[in-house]
């Protein structure tokens, strides 16, 4: 049986140029992807905890699992080298798309495994180390670390945006504004601030009004 196996880390991620990747590859060597694995989990939890610890307790000996490059397997060099060492333990092949790894249970495929995961790591130490020298700079120079506040639409008040220039033209106050949808009422604020409502913005704790006034008679 053909695994085909993907992560992502987040939910703003998506599958779709993995499984783009691995069906290519089948279809360039005759192959058929009988199951497919995917989830939305970050490479530091337990191999074992994950879709993928299902997976491969499922599988037997003969077996192929199939994933776009080793680095979906896990996220240090530690958890890489367990499922490898799993997988060779009980007889269950681990090929890679474009890493191009053809693991099987013998001594190369071992060394082959041991040498990218230890590259790997050293890679991700590499760029830890420099943007910890980076923020060790900046603040030496005495400048601010992250993005400054309010520069860009939060992603919730983005997700709002309609309503929120709905209940503004209806003139409803900020506070009611909040109410409704849930929103903090400083992440509102840095909303509007950054451009993203009318000319005219009701005051924070202007009263509410009604969509529609009668007219006198």
């Amino acid at each position: 049986m053909i695994y085909g196996y993907i992560r992502v880390s987040t939910d703003k991620q998506t599958v779709e140029n993995q499984r783009f990747e691995l069906e290519r590859f089948c279809s360039s060597n005759g192959l058929q992807i009988d199951r497919w694995i995917e989830e939305t989990v970050s490479g530091t939890i337990p191999w074992g905890r994950r879709a993928l610890g299902r997976c491969l307790r499922r599988a037997r000996t003969g077996d192929l699992l199939l994933c776009a490059e080793l680095s979906r397997l896990g996220r240090s060099l530690l958890m890489i080298l367990d499922v490898l060492n799993y997988c060779l333990g009980h007889g269950i092949r681990v090929w890679t798309v474009k890493d191009g790894y053809r693991l099987g249970d013998d001594i190369v495929s071992k060394v082959i495994a041991f040498a990218f995961g230890l590259s790997a790591e050293i890679e991700r130490s590499l760029i830890s180390q420099r943007t910890r020298e980076a923020l060790a700079r900046r603040r030496a120079a005495g400048l601010p670390l992250g993005r400054p506040r309010g520069c860009t639409p939060t992603p919730k008040c983005a997700r709002f945006e309609r309503a929120i220039r709905r209940h503004l033209a209806l003139g409803h106050s900020r506070s009611h504004i909040c109410r409704c949808l849930r929103i903090d009422p400083s992440t509102l604020r840095r909303y509007l601030k950054a451009g993203n409502g009318p000319s005219s913005l009701p005051p924070p704790d202007a009263p509410s009004r009604p969509a529609t006034e009668s007219t006198p008679s």
